[in-house]
């Protein structure tokens, strides 16, 4: 019998895996921008409105093609994923990776990445609500039934997205594996609808010509602005393509962008404008009037799906930040459950989940209509972008060692580019922008009170307490009586004697035979190495120092840690092992600190923080906790 080689398998196996990747990525970076075809045209020909029908036409296409093309395909998909970290994409990321390159912690670096995340979650309210809403806004034109349904787009919005809220925590994984598959067929439906329109009326290619835009901007004078700030609807889930880096990979996302997303958008697009051109009423809604009465109904069907997929991705992105914002000290301990054990990144943060549901619901009902929610969408995201764009200045001028002239040279368009939109966009803010603002600075606050809360208690702690070499020292000395056992001693801060060790010899007078400080670190990458994950160092007689060191896209996990460092020959019996757990209780002072109602503020999440046994996995019945006090 021939003997059957195993390489040609290793091939065929990674071109799976890579396909299988691909797909992931249409199912879950392509959400967002994938359904800007049902409002973004619609949108921009209304605010061209006051120009010739013909003009606005082939000016809109033209400023949606090279919009897609500047800001998605050159600045994200060629030159902004490079800039991964280990991996992982994302503004926080991209902070992390900025820091590093500083060789310190700056603080307008730490406030760019905190406002960057801040931005998100307020982009992620409108995403949802008005994805979802869209679609079906799309009854209201269907045959028969569709002047009769206008009191029922609300109700039946509302309840679709109550109904995502409510599936989140039963994880995605198995709705997951036809992500992918729909969200192709959606877009090769795009595609599809448009093609037809396209082949009637050839001249929409004409269109791609960006002196169509450049007309359509000077014809409509000061009222131009509007326009940009309309056209950027098409460009709206960009950052997607970065932030989802970790979770497929740069080559699938960039195939898909290439082969699938852009092409099938810009039929689509150019299909819409064909449509417009040969029946002007129909750029009240242009994206309905591509789809034939004879597949009006699955076309609904698909559309419905697609939003939801899109809502779906924001959602499990705002679940990502949060943790990423936990592991990097900008917001407290939270319990984040994981919904899969084999894959990676399903996790579920029930606190984030109720505050986006009421957010999303809370701006269904206050604009009522997807074009009064296309006001307040594009400011988040133009200066989430201008975040992006300085960070990853610093990245390559600190980290890649660019010369100055050839950033500036790179990053200046792209800069100015973001800056029009921008300016395009701000326009909106008296008319809704200002939410996603105010639920952004609201962020910002929040995450920035912590960060310099925790600053305050970890100062305190270290100029109030007796550094640990001096400790053990005095132990040396005067030895305590000792009992068997392991007393594992969690601290935030390895070089003074914890607090709960201090209270132990205070109270019980005791000291057991194997004592570890133990202190978690978070990496400023996305994983740590298993083999860099311990690292053990003897501090004197029956006391050693443990750092477990995760990255911020990890969850710590003490018990298993616990393993690593019994296999480097750390040897303990977990049943006569008793973990020692410092509570504080925080006190506000109206005379140092922060002001007072930041201080309030502070003491009110270190109060709802999440337990820290639980957050570390700590088995609860070996463990003691002692309290103490500070005054911030």
């Amino acid at each position: 019998m021939a003997h059957t080689s195993p390489e040609p398998a290793e091939p065929a196996a990674r071109a799976a895996r890579f396909g299988a990747l691909w797909l992931g990525a249409l199912g879950v970076v392509f959400g967002d921008i994938g359904t800007s075809p049902l409002y973004s045209m619609r949108e921009a020909l209304a605010h061209a409105g006051a120009v010739d029908p013909r003009l606005a036409v082939f000016g809109v296409v033209s400023l949606v093609f090279w919009a897609l093309t500047l800001v998605v395909t050159l600045k994200y998909v060629v030159i902004v994923m490079r800039a991964d970290n280990g991996g992982e994409g994302g503004t926080l990321a991209l902070m992390a990776l900025a820091q590093r390159a500083m060789k310190k912690r700056s603080a307008w670096l730490m406030l760019l990445g905190v406002a960057g995340a801040a931005l998100f979650y307020g982009d992620g309210l409108i995403t949802p609500a008005i994805s979802v809403l869209s679609a079906v806004e799309g009854l209201t034109t269907a045959p028969v039934i569709g002047p009769h349904f206008a009191p029922f787009v609300l109700p039946l919005a509302a309840a679709i997205l109550l109904g995502l809220f409510a599936v989140q925590m039963r994880g995605t994984e198995t709705m997951g594996k036809f992500f992918g598959p729909i969200m192709l067929v959606w877009f090769l439906t795009l595609a599809a609808l448009g093609l037809p329109h396209v082949l009637a009326r050839p001249e929409i290619l004409a269109a791609l010509n960006p002196m169509h835009a450049v007309r359509l901007l000077v014809a409509d004078g000061p009222l131009g602005v509007t326009i940009l700030g309309s056209v950027f609807l098409c460009v709206t889930g960009a950052e997607a393509l970065y932030a989802d880096m970790g979770h497929f990979g740069k080559a699938p996302i960039r195939l898909g962008w290439l082969t699938v997303a852009l092409p099938c958008l810009m039929l689509n697009y150019l299909g819409q404008g064909a449509l417009c051109l040969a029946d002007p009423e129909a750029m009240a809604n242009p994206f309905f009037g591509l789809i034939p009465d004879a597949f009006y109904w699955p076309v609904i069907i698909l559309t419905t799906l697609a939003t939801i997929i899109a809502s779906q991705a924001v959602i499990t992105g705002a679940f990502s930040v949060t943790q990423q914002a936990v592991q990097l000290g900008l917001l407290p301990r939270i319990n984040i459950k994981r919904t899969s054990e084999t894959v990676a990144g399903q996790i579920f943060v029930p606190p984030i989940n109720v505050a986006l549901a009421a957010g999303v619901l809370f701006l269904l009902f206050m604009f009522r209509t997807s074009s009064n929610m296309a006001s307040a969408y594009g400011v988040a995201v133009t200066t989430t972008m201008v975040v992006t764009v300085v960070l990853l200045a610093v990245v390559m001028r600190g980290y890649w060692k660019w010369p100055l002239w050839a950033c500036a040279l790179l990053l200046a368009p792209f800069l100015a580019l973001d800056l029009v939109f921008m300016g395009a966009n701000v326009l909106k803010i008296a008319d809704g922008g200002w939410v996603p603002l105010v639920v952004a600075a609201a962020i910002v606050v929040v995450m920035w009170t912590w960060r310099e809360g925790a600053d305050i208690v970890h100062a305190k702690a270290h100029r109030d307490n007796i550094p640990l070499a001096d400790l053990i020292a005095t132990l040396e000395a005067r030895p305590p009586h000792r009992v068997p056992g392991t007393a594992i001693f969690l601290t935030a801060d390895a070089e003074v004697a914890p607090t709960a060790l201090l209270h132990n010899l205070k109270h019980n007078k005791i000291l057991h035979a194997d004592n570890i400080v133990m202190s978690v670190v978070t990496a400023d990458r996305p994983r740590v190495d298993e083999k860099d994950r311990i690292e053990i160092a003897p501090l004197g007689p029956g006391f050693k120092r443990v750092t477990v060191r995760y990255g911020f896209m990890e969850t710590p996990h003490i018990p298993r840690a616990l393993g690593s460092c019994r296999r480097r020959g750390l040897a303990f019996d977990l049943m006569s092992t008793s973990f020692f757990v410092g509570r504080r209780t925080v006190v506000a002072s109206p005379h140092e600190g922060m002001p007072l109602w930041r201080d309030k503020l502070f003491i009110w999440m270190v109060k709802n923080a999440a337990d820290p046994v639980d957050f570390f996995h700590i088995p609860a019945g070996r463990v003691v906790e002692m309290g103490s006090q500070v005054v911030v």
